[in-house]
């Protein structure tokens, strides 16, 4: 999972998802993917990955959302899908030329995906955050002011920050 995956965790318990298998591997980051509603985690990567998932969800999960973006992560998102299933993803495709289109073909694996109009569901999802039916703040870890912006950056670069939150 990547730094933007917790938001998916987030995003699917506040849709009702009653099962949340996360991949990841820090403990850190596990933690506050379980707070955000992860009722399972996968610490395997690539084939064993695959394998686990496929057993925890007796065939493959029916909705993935792949966060990361890289060749390896897509490949996994294909491996995990249950046929007929569903894949998003939100992450900026590389390796694409490398998709099992055959796969997805065959089991009828939907790939959707592209640039997230954010902006548009911040009046619904602040209503949310106000009303504390979600708080996001758990991965906002590190704060800066507008001229420390790059230090932020840095930051979350070398995994020293999960989100950076700039103040005024």
């Amino acid at each position: 999972m990547a730094q933007w995956g917790y938001v998916g965790v987030l995003a699917a318990k506040r849709l009702g998802a009653e099962r949340i298998i996360l991949l990841g591997r820090h403990e850190p980051r596990i933690k506050i993917a379980r707070q955000f509603g992860a009722t399972d985690v996968v610490s395997s990567r690539d084939e064993a990955a695959i394998e686990e998932v496929q057993t925890l969800t007796k065939g493959g999960a029916i909705s993935v959302l792949e966060c990361v973006g890289t060749e390896a992560a897509m490949k996994t998102a294909i491996g995990i899908a249950r046929p007929g299933g569903a894949i998003s993803f939100v992450g900026v495709p590389h390796g694409s030329e490398t998709i099992n289109l055959g796969r997805m073909f065959m089991s009828n694996i939907a790939l959707r995906g592209g640039v997230a109009p954010a902006r548009a569901y911040i009046p619904e999802l602040l209503s949310d955050v106000i009303a504390e039916k979600i708080d996001p703040s758990p991965v906002l870890d590190v704060s800066v002011d507008l001229d420390r912006v790059p230090e932020g950056y840095a930051a979350m670069n070398d995994r020293k920050a999960i989100k950076v939150i700039v103040r005024p």
